[in-house]
């Protein structure tokens, strides 16, 4: 009957996109249209990828389902493999929502990011599909970073990457003068098969693993992370007018007669956005200046294409990799005080409900009167510092008047549903060696959320223009969470007696829902370990030409405008707006915009996620290296994960360790996958997500930058 069932629906799912009314439909459309039942869902997916693999379907980048072109799928399928350390991995094929499973005997030598044609498998063992690899189409893999061991006649590398399973065999002449202990970089001649490793030759030492900052270097070489900009970059930027002239000024709003401000962190040096606020029978008047760096930095110059191709500055934990050369971003291009600057600015209009009701972007001059830091309006408005208050005296006003400005924008946010991530991120405090001193949490305040909100205004503000204006554009977007990790978040929850409603049937949840949990749980002990997991259940957001929306933001409209010094979306749309305004946005343009937008956004969704995942790596070695001094002591955690092979404990510093579950002593624990607990055969003892236990730090490898715990043992054990 099930079998009959399912051949219905691929022939009536054939007759409906072959019809000429037909208008292309999501899975979820199709569902609802045919009166697919919830608890047939799984089979209706099925369906639609086995038409798509017989190629009587196609999908477009958007995921809705078109007719078919005819061509079989079958060893068709051609994507970008994900490898994981445990020998399995993924496949990644454009225009599918879903990834391949590719399980570890159908590998057949794929390395990780490689670009594979694969088969799908007939038989279908989990929730996603399975195939193997077929053929090996191009090795994105051609440097690895790791650790050099040398014998008596050869050496081989231990890959820092722990997707690469296999060490890299280097004969003794191709080494370099490698020594044990040695981080190297070595490249891949050869990339073996079952028989033989691969194969490699030294290319750059970077030093001796025990040497101060080589451990970082290894992370940056690893991820490829350009370390120095070239003579022609460096010497573009210091040609570069250091004041702005009469020239650069003409045609632009001269607002050097308003007051303003800039509010950054202590330490910052590329000051980007400058900020300021009055009020008068019409409202709030709120003034966002961003820095011109397209006056700067021209469209194909050497400046540009760098900037292109590293896509976004990198925020290490004891360095920063910047975008642009400092003689641009700390010099002509920063909004320092005191001086003539380039912006563009947008001028907003807001009435006391936090609703725009004017606005105007315009190319503009200014003059910051102040550099502000976060500590010192934090001590104006939060502490009521006497001496701060008297320093700055004729700017309080405007603070008081940017606080209540800010409380409004963001009840109105609050109100739609916005979602605000209000944990404690960690800081590392380094000493001179690199050696880690301290963890603690990042200071979010008063000041920090002032510049936030302003900032999230003028980013909407700006994008609802341009969509409306149906320019080509290059939108942040951000989609639904998948239902299944909404699922897996709603099982943890309720261990501590919270619940998020989602819709029946469909797992799909609204962001007041996640907003209101994020209220619930604010002030409790467990606050950061759900604000946490609860990030970790989104999409990530990325850059699109296409504007569909902003879940976290719970809003239509959204684009990155405010920080063209550090993330290259916002310098390319700073491009798009100037033209505009010129009026040269004529047809040619429109159409050159409209060709290089795609592969900027996807460029820079990629540069984000390298930059993102190198910050991470950065910051589990350091955690690694902090707890290592600290083996044997007991701490009191909360259970943040649990897999068949452990339980991971999140610790109240942000650590994470992992109990393997041949640790859990007296009682044979095996994983209840359809409840996410590990439990014991015996004595029915059960270990569940969120539940607080008391650990000992048992093991630390730096090299892996894993940390082992154990159950701490009870009085009398």
């Amino acid at each position: 009957m099930g079998q009959d069932i399912h051949e219905r629906r691929k022939n009536l799912i054939c007759e409906l996109v072959e019809d000429e009314l037909y208008v292309p439909m999501k899975e979820k459309e199709l569902a609802i249209f045919m009166q697919v039942k919830p608890e047939e869902r799984a089979d209706l997916k099925q369906v639609l990828e086995e038409l798509l693999a017989e190629g009587r379907l196609q999908i477009t980048k958007r995921g809705k389902y078109l007719k078919g072109d005819g061509k079989k799928q079958d060893g068709e399928l051609i994507g970008t493999f994900i490898s994981n350390s445990r020998g399995f991995g993924f496949v990644e094929i454009e225009g599918r929502e879903q990834d391949l499973f590719i399980p570890e005997s159908g590998v057949n030598g794929a390395f990780h990011k490689d670009k594979v044609q694969v088969e799908l498998l007939n038989e279908q063992r989990g929730k996603r599909p399975e195939a193997k690899v077929v053929a090996i189409l191009e090795h994105a893999l051609t440097q690895v970073v790791g650790t050099f061991e040398k014998s008596k006649t050869f050496g081989f590398v231990i890959p820092d990457n722990d997707k690469m399973s296999s060490d890299i065999f280097v004969p003794i002449e191709r080494s370099k003068g490698a020594v044990n202990g040695h981080k190297v970089v070595v490249e891949l001649t050869d990339y073996g098969d079952d028989k033989h490793k691969p194969e490699g030759k030294v290319v750059e030492i970077i030093g001796h693993i025990n040497d101060p900052g080589v451990d970082i270097m290894s992370i940056v070489k690893g991820f490829e992370l350009p370390t120095e900009f070239d003579a022609k970059v460096l010497n573009q930027a210091e040609r570069m007018n250091k004041e702005v002239s009469e020239a650069d000024m003409a045609g632009r709003r001269d607002l050097r007669d308003v007051t303003m401000v800039t509010i950054d962190g202590e330490d910052a040096k590329d000051l980007d956005d400058a900020v300021n606020v009055y009020k008068d029978e019409n409202g709030y008047h709120l003034g966002v200046h961003i820095a011109d760096v397209t006056n700067y930095v021209q469209e194909n110059s050497a400046l540009d294409r760098e900037a292109l191709k590293r896509g976004t500055s990198v925020y290490l934990v004891d360095r920063v990799i910047p975008m642009l050369p400092h003689a641009l971003s700390n010099g002509i291009c920063s909004l320092n005080q005191g001086v003539d600057r380039l912006a563009l600015s947008c001028l907003m209009t807001i009435d006391d409900k936090g609703e725009v009701t004017d606005y105007e972007i315009v190319e503009s001059v200014i003059n910051v009167n102040s550099r502000m830091s976060y500590t010192e309006v934090k001590k104006i408005l939060e502490d009521d510092d006497k001496e701060t208050i008297d320093k700055y005296e004729e700017l309080v006003p405007m603070f008081r008047m940017m606080q209540e400005l800010s409380g409004i924008l963001r009840e109105k946010r609050r109100k739609r549903g916005s979602i605000d991530f209000d944990f404690p991120e960690s800081k590392m405090i380094l000493d001179e060696n690199g050696v880690p001193l301290e963890i603690k949490p990042y200071d979010r305040n008063t000041a920090t959320k002032i510049i936030e909100d302003f900032m999230l205004l003028a980013n909407e503000t700006v994008a609802q223009h341009f969509y409306w204006m149906e320019m080509p554009f290059v939108y942040r977007t951000h989609e639904t969470p998948d239902p299944e990790k909404i699922l897996k978040l709603g099982t943890f929850i309720n261990n501590f007696g919270y619940h998020i409603k989602v819709k029946v049937g469909e797992n799909e949840v609204h962001p007041k829902e996640i907003q209101k949990l994020l209220g619930k749980i604010e002030g409790t002990d467990e606050e950061a370990l759900i604000a946490r997991l609860t990030l970790r259940s989104m999409k990530q957001a990325k850059y699109t030409v296409n504007c569909s929306g902003h879940f976290g933001l719970a809003c239509q409209y959204y684009c990155h405008f405010t920080s063209p010094i550090r993330r290259y979306p916002d310098l390319q749309i700073h491009r798009i707006i100037k033209e505009q305004l010129r009026g040269r946005l004529k047809e040619e343009r429109v159409e050159h915009y409209k060709a290089i937008l795609p592969e900027v956004a996807k460029h820079s969704s990629e540069m984000e996620r390298r930059a993102d995942e190198a910050e991470r790596e950065t910051d589990k070695l350091k955690k690694a290296q902090y707890m290592e001094s600290r083996i044997g002591n007991k701490y009191e955690g909360v259970i943040s994960g649990i897999t068949a092979w452990g339980i991971y404990v999140e610790l109240p510093n942000t650590v994470e360790g992992m109990i393997h579950v041949s640790r859990l002593v007296g009682d044979y624990y095996y994983y209840r996958e359809e409840t996410y607990e590990m439990v014991g055969r015996d004595t029915g003892k059960c270990f569940k997500l969120g539940q607080k236990v008391t650990i000992m730090v048992d093991d630390v490898d730096r090299m892996s930058k894993s940390i082992d715990f154990i159950l701490a043992p009870e009085e009398g054990e």
